[in-house]
């Protein structure tokens, strides 16, 4: 697996020097990979000597980040933004403006670097370090620091370690071209990072509620097309009883497709009456993001997301119907 060529690493360079300060944001409903790409991000900005900003529009929902919202704000804030044209701003983990969520401001008015690793980015790359290989956009912000500042410190360190193993699954989903991911993980190690600590920060710590609503979930699933697709789905009231404390999509999704002859797994939840969000997840072959494309979501091959208007009763025979496609030809 390729490393950032010198070429993204001056152009990322050239960008830290045309701004005299910045706003650093990821995606909504942000995971440990945006999390820690964005303070790894701020970690650099901070040798620098320039003021910056880490911005999250939430909600940190997942337990293994809540320790790190207390870095983050809600919206820009002055006067670190000001004159406009003099600050940057940084997206990590995410390619589109619209899946920033709610900041209270125009973000569109700042100039943009985006580092990414979701396949479905359709942005220029002039201004952009966007590689579908990576398996963490931590990973990128990793050789980025080591280019720019050097080693990371152990906190640092830790940090992009953490996110790392969130986005791999604990290193579970690297395939074989991954040895340079592993040595990048090495290298953090080196520096203090602990994996034991990281897998205890990931995996522990869930609250009760999530238990029981994942056994709803899988209550819920559904086998479809000949057992290759498992569709689930959680609703409004199944939110309202269990689902306040977040929920562990992640064992859910692990647990289904360990099923014997199951290639893709799709998680349907409710927001509001008209509203849903989707997670979608695959084995070797099927490309989840092509699905996702399809009602204005995107993410890699075997993960991928999306958010859209409708029920769970609607959209569930218009996801069969994309898969099917995939599935049988």
């Amino acid at each position: 697996m390729k490393a950032i060529s010198s070429e993204q690493i001056q152009a990322f360079k050239n960008f830290l020097k045309q701004h005299k300060s910045f706003v650093i944001i990821g995606h909504k409903e942000p995971d440990g990979d945006c999390i820690s790409s964005c303070i790894g991000l701020a970690k650099i900005i901070e040798k620098t000597g320039k003021p910056f900003q880490l911005i999250s529009a939430g909600p940190f929902k997942r337990p293994e980040i809540k320790r790190f919202e207390k870095y983050f704000s809600r919206s820009v804030q002055q006067p670190v933004t000001q004159p406009v044209q003099e600050t940057g701003l940084i997206i990590a983990d995410c390619s589109e403006i619209q899946r920033l969520g709610d900041t209270g401001c125009d973000l569109s008015v700042y100039s943009c670097f985006i580092i990414d690793h979701h396949k479905t980015s359709t942005i220029s790359q002039d201004n952009a370090i966007i590689y579908p290989e990576s398996p963490a956009t931590a990973y990128l912000v990793q050789q980025l620091y080591e280019e720019l500042i050097g080693a990371p410190d152990q906190e640092t360190a830790s940090i992009l370690f953490f996110g790392l193993s969130t986005d791999t699954g604990f290193f579970r989903f690297l395939t074989a071209n991954s040895a340079d991911v592993f040595r990048a993980a090495a290298r953090l190690v080196d520096q203090g990072a602990n994996p034991r600590v990281v897998y205890d920060e990931m995996t522990s710590g869930k609250p009760y509620s999530t238990r029981k609503l994942l056994g709803v979930m899988l209550d819920h699933a559904e086998r479809k097309l000949d057992g290759r697709l498992i569709i689930t789905y959680e609703t409004l009231e199944d939110t309202r009883a269990l689902g306040q404390e977040g929920r562990d999509s992640d064992s859910l999704y692990q647990l289904l497709l360990a099923v014997h002859g199951v290639e893709a797994v799709v998680f349907i939840r409710q927001e509001t009456e008209h509203t849903c969000t989707v997670g979608l997840r695959s084995r070797d072959t099927i490309d989840v993001s092509i699905v996702a494309s399809k009602f204005g979501g995107g993410g890699h091959k075997n993960a991928a997301g999306l958010s859209t208007e409708g029920t769970i009763a609607v959209l569930i025979p218009k996801i069969i119907q994309e898969f099917k496609q995939i599935i049988y030809n």
